[in-house]
């Protein structure tokens, strides 16, 4: 037995020294000697349960000349993979299979969602003909998903991944009889971007990742119903445990004068949008807010969404989501609504 416990010892060892080789020593000359012997110490202390990276993360903190550290082996206990951290890594497993399918943004399904604000009738008046009556609830989903197409486009791990992505939301009036439950709206977004994994620290947040793309969005309807734009834009997303937030901006490529069908959108959704999210055990809460900060004519929106398990399951979560704002879809970008929706969703950000 102890012959074996030798031979584990020896082969974990040999692991650990692969592992250090590769991704390069973190010090030099007596800290590289230091961290080696810390692993080898700590190695002895640890259960089979433990990996590599939490071993090297203790010996880090260690090394890094606090006084008040425990032991690596108890530090090993208290390495928690962040929320988002578990949501990259999982992405970078999946995404080694070719054309895997992933999600991108959240999918879900409003079963009932509910306008205290009256509804944007404007457009439809546009249109002539008999009158719209639009029913205040309606059915909101949306569907989103991407693919790797290149994978290390740098030939470098960081240095950039290419990816496809399309992202469909709907607004279904299902509810309402009169106009033979027709989608009031339906906004197509495919977008083409580079990723690129990151570690720079800056006031205790980590920032992870940044992305660089190009998006078209459209209604795919005829005039006068018609809203689309096409914008380059760049996102840089933080870490900080089970909270994450992400800056994205954007640049709208200007359009033809006269087939630019909505010249204003960005009077009212700006030109950047923020959201944080927080994972508090298996319920996840969001918040995502833009404004056009033209402090004279103000307009902008705030969503917030809250995702909890059901039953005995975590395939299918129950999801409340409130909008307050403009631009909750194309045909209402100059239309300001306050929504209040329940239903369930199936993929989440983190």
């Amino acid at each position: 037995m102890e012959g074996k416990k030798s031979k584990q010892f020896a082969i974990l060892f040999l692991v650990v020294l692969l592992l250090w080789g590769i991704n390069g020593a973190a010090f030099a000359g007596d800290m590289e000697t230091s961290m080696q012997e810390c692993l080898i110490k700590a190695i002895q202390k640890v259960d089979d349960t433990t990996t590599v990276g939490q071993l090297k993360a203790a010996c880090e903190e260690e090394l890094a000349g606090d006084e008040n550290i425990v032991e690596p082996a108890a530090r090993v206990a208290e390495v928690k993979e962040t929320a988002l951290g578990k949501r990259i890594r999982e992405e970078d497993s999946s995404a080694g299979n070719l054309w895997t399918i992933m999600p991108h943004r959240p999918n879900y399904i409003l079963l009932g969602d509910y306008n205290f604000s009256s509804m944007n009738d404007a457009p439809w008046e546009e249109v002539g003909g008999e009158p719209v009556d639009l029913n205040s609830t309606e059915v909101k989903f949306q569907i989103s998903f991407k693919f790797m197409l290149w994978e290390n486009l740098f030939k470098k791990r960081t240095n950039g991944d290419l990816f496809f992505a399309y992202t469909q939301l709907a607004m279904w009036q299902l509810y309402n009889k009169d106009i033979s439950s027709s989608f009031r709206d339906t906004n197509y977004e495919p977008e083409f971007f580079l990723s690129f994994d990151n570690d720079w620290q800056i006031f205790g947040f980590t920032n992870r990742v940044n992305i660089f793309g190009f998006s078209h969005q459209s209604n795919g309807r005829a005039e006068p119903l018609s809203k689309s734009w096409n914008r380059l834009y760049a996102s840089f997303i933080f870490e900080k445990g089970d909270f994450a937030s992400g800056l994205k901006i954007w640049y709208r490529i200007p359009a033809d004068a006269e087939n630019d069908n909505n010249p204003d959108i960005e009077d009212y959704l700006g030109n950047f949008e923020f959201r944080s999210i927080y994972k508090w055990r298996k319920q996840t809460f969001g918040l995502m807010w833009r404004n056009n900060l033209d402090f004279d004519n103000n307009r902008g929106a705030v969503e917030l969404s809250w995702s909890f398990p059901m039953w005995r399951t975590d395939r299918i979560k129950g999801y409340v989501q409130y909008f307050n704002g403009y631009g909750q879809c194309l045909l209402d970008y100059n239309a300001s609504s306050s929504t209040l929706g329940a239903g369930f969703l199936l993929t989440d950000w983190l």
